[in-house]
């Protein structure tokens, strides 16, 4: 068994318990995921099985899209609920226009600066471990791309103001950052409360299915698929597809410059393949 599950990962499980769920389902120990989700996030998480591990780093990921709710007047250790209680200040006096006009400076190219606990690493080790470990940790700012920032329901409780908005955003945009500067930039302070992640690429919550949905019947997206959802595709005649088996580069164009499937006749996937000069040359062969 190989292929991509789109798994609709539950609040309170790492995404390492998720791998660790689908190997027991799969009967195997070569499982991966792409794209970590946080314990309290939901949503959209993909996991490779077998030969799929070896196509996660090659997905062309680049486009992310969640539901999140941001509560404004507390700052967080974390930016998140899940981070003691830093400052609270009187969120009353924020109007929903307030909200909106700011919330539309976060859209388009950014530099923003990763929370302290997030993945990245720091002289080859996690942030989120070096926080742990009493280090104060700033993280340099990094280019993202906000494509859109909607705001939606606003309710108020007590002093806070609880915002619901809808974010897509190019892979490696932190919501929690976003959360921190809206806080920021409407003088309040921010966090998120709840983040839901729907979809990772071309992928969607209509393509996840639960836990114990998964349980119950191990739904897989074949690696053919994956190749057609994810990359530009082209299809090879015999003789090229026997070429391809035995990994030998191609006097083809394959018409775009990144990594190309390559199927046969048939449609079925056989490899990765990118232009060099006028030859196609293999990145991975999967057959």
């Amino acid at each position: 068994m190989s292929g991509l599950v789109v798994v609709d990962k539950p609040a309170g499980m790492t995404s390492h318990d998720v791998v660790a769920r689908l190997r027991r389902l799969a009967g195997t120990r070569k499982v991966g995921h792409a794209g970590t989700l946080d314990p309290m996030a939901t949503g959209v998480l993909l996991v490779g099985i077998e030969r799929a591990t070896r196509m996660l780093g090659h997905l062309t990921l680049t486009e992310k899209a969640y539901d999140a709710t941001v509560r404004l007047g507390r700052t967080t250790v974390t930016d998140d609920a899940e981070g003691d209680a830093v400052l609270d200040r009187d969120a009353r006096q924020v109007t929903d226009d307030d909200v909106r006009a700011a919330a539309a400076r976060f859209v388009g190219p950014l530099d923003q600066r990763p929370s302290s606990v997030s993945a990245v690493k720091v002289d080859g080790r996690r942030a989120y471990a070096r926080v742990r470990a009493g280090e104060d940790v700033q993280l340099p700012t990094r280019g993202v791309t906000v494509h859109e920032l909607a705001v939606h329901r606003l309710r108020r409780e007590s002093a806070f103001l609880d915002v619901d908005v809808t974010v897509r955003c190019s892979s490696g945009t932190y919501v929690r950052a976003i959360a921190r500067d809206l806080g920021e930039a409407l003088g309040v302070g921010g966090h998120l409360t709840a983040l839901r992640r729907t979809a990772v690429g071309p992928f969607d919550l209509a393509d996840a299915h639960t836990l114990e949905e998964l349980t119950a019947h191990l739904h897989v997206l074949d690696l053919s698929e994956v190749a057609r959802r994810t990359f530009p595709t082209v299809r090879l005649d015999d003789e090229q597809a026997q070429s391809v088996r035995h990994g030998r580069r191609l006097a083809v164009g394959l018409g775009a410059d990144g990594p190309v499937g390559v199927l046969d006749a048939a449609g079925t996937f056989l490899a990765l393949y990118e232009q060099r000069g006028e030859v196609a040359a293999p990145v991975a062969v999967f057959v």
